[in-house]
Parts: structure tokens; sequence; C-alpha cells
């Protein structure tokens, strides 16, 4: 059994910043990527950052230069640090990992989600 634990959600201005956690937890062989996902009322779920475990990061075009993924291997979580935020950030924000919990068995697995609210 894995799980996907969230915090650090919350609501600020504009232009402000605010910090995702994500630890994972349970049987765990390995994470191979970890990102953060969100979706907003009436759109549909959009990637927003992944990294894996070499460190290498995607961003979405949106939240380039404004966004860090990074994650501790030793403590299975990634962190989302989010700064000049902007109203259209807001959404529930997901983690996801892709884990494998035997050597030769992996899965991908989802937060429950936290609400960032961005106000104007």
């Amino acid at each position: 059994q894995v799980q996907l634990v969230e915090s650090g959600g919350g609501l600020v201005q504009t232009g402000g910043s605010l910090r995702l956690s994500c630890a994972a937890s349970g049987t765990i062989f390995s994470i191979f990527a970890m990102g953060w996902y969100r979706q907003a009322p009436g759109k549909r779920r959009e990637l927003v950052a992944t990294i894996t475990s070499g460190g290498i990061t995607n961003y979405a075009d949106s939240v380039e230069g404004r966004f860090t993924i990074s994650r501790d291997n030793a403590k299975n979580t990634t962190y989302l640090q989010m700064t000049n935020l902007k109203p259209e950030d807001t959404a529930v924000y997901y983690c996801n990992a892709v884990i494998w919990t035997r050597p030769n068995r992996a899965a991908d697995y989802w937060g429950q989600g936290t609400q960032v609210t961005v106000s104007s």
C-alpha cells in the first residue's frame, strides 16, 4: 500500500508565494518520477511540473520561471515552490508519483489534492 500526502496549499494574494509538499509512504522499492498536476473548476487536469529520480525537471510553459520542483529522495518527498502567483494558478494541486513497489512492479499513484487559491 502506497500513500501520497500533500500539504501546503492555501489562500494567497497575487504575487505571493506558496510551497507545496508531497510525501510518499508505504511499500516503496524506488520512485522513478514525481510531479504536480492541477485542475481548475471546469477544466481538465494539467501537468504543472515533474522531476525524475535523477533530477531532470519538466515544466508547463505557464509556470516556467515562476515554479520550482525539487525532491528529497531520502525522504520520498517532492516540493513545489510557487512564486509570483497569479489568479489563473488557482486550482486543486495533485501530487503524482511513479513508484516501484517491487523490482518488477510499478504503478501510478495520486495524492488527495490540495487547494491553492490566488486572490486578485
